[in-house]
């Protein structure tokens, strides 16, 4: 049984991390449309209420419309805040379900973080997200759209970027500080220098610049399927708390 209330309050810090510029509501299904950035967390139905499954055809129908205005294929992000239902609906459909992810948990407070060496936040919004672009292989068109995203989320931030001499930014991390919890964004190694503790690096600075704001509990999204990113994860001490995935029309084609 899941524990929806954690399961809430993850899924609404989530939301302010990682603020979509179109938000509407159908009943509880919560309507993410960001033109800017492919992003799925950012162009995805949310449904957030397991009781919420009345009139599915027609509701479905009409986030179709809504996504194609957009210029966006329809994708349901599928938390155990779904009904059942919904989900049952798709499977009848033939609706493929992709990418499932693990949303993750640590106690900051007691994790040993100072064997490392720190790193500060960088103050420069668009050197980090050069650097972004840089270490994650990302086309340079999607910067207007990226830095639109992070300077619109409200929590405070912290943009890290790890430097190897002669070699440029190595590994980042976004950070997002809301209330007591710390969130995990972004978390890169340039393909060049995998396997070399740039990972640990950053993240480690990540979680001490959140644990001195007084942030205690540090969560993070990752994808299954992301062996090397899932044994760094536990390493820290992180620990799953649920998990979603996407659904779509196999008739449909999404940005990845």
């Amino acid at each position: 049984m899941h524990r929806l209330a954690i399961v809430r309050r993850l899924e609404a810090v989530g939301f302010r991390a990682w603020p979509a510029a179109s938000i509407q509501y159908d009943g509880s299904w919560q309507v993410r449309l960001t033109a800017g950035h492919p992003s799925k967390r950012l162009n995805s139905v949310n449904p957030l209420d397991p009781s919420d499954h009345g009139d599915v055809e027609t509701r479905v129908e009409r986030a179709a419309q809504r996504f194609s205005a957009y210029g966006r294929p329809l994708i349901f992000r599928q938390s155990p805040l779904a009904p059942p239902q919904l989900d049952a609906y798709f499977d009848a459909k033939g609706w493929r379900r992709f990418d499932e992810t693990t949303v993750m948990m640590a106690d900051i407070r007691k994790l040993d973080l100072d064997a490392t060496l720190d790193h500060l936040p960088v103050r420069e919004l668009g050197r980090y997200v050069d650097a972004n672009i840089q270490v994650h292989g990302r086309d340079k068109s999607i910067k207007p759209g990226l830095t639109e995203v992070i300077s619109s989320i409200r929590p405070s931030s912290g943009w890290f970027v790890i430097e190897e001499p002669g070699a440029g930014p190595v590994a980042t991390a976004l950070c997002v500080h809301d209330s007591d919890m710390a969130g995990i964004f972004e978390v890169a190694t340039r393909s060049d220098r995998r396997n070399k503790g740039y990972g640990r690096e950053v993240v480690t600075a990540a979680l001490r610049w959140a644990r001195m704001r007084g942030a205690e509990q540090a969560w993070l999204q990752v994808g299954t399927t992301n062996e090397a990113a899932m044994d760094l994860y536990d390493r820290f001490g992180f620990e799953e708390i649920y998990r979603y995935d996407y659904r779509q029309a196999p008739d449909n084609s999404a940005d990845e």
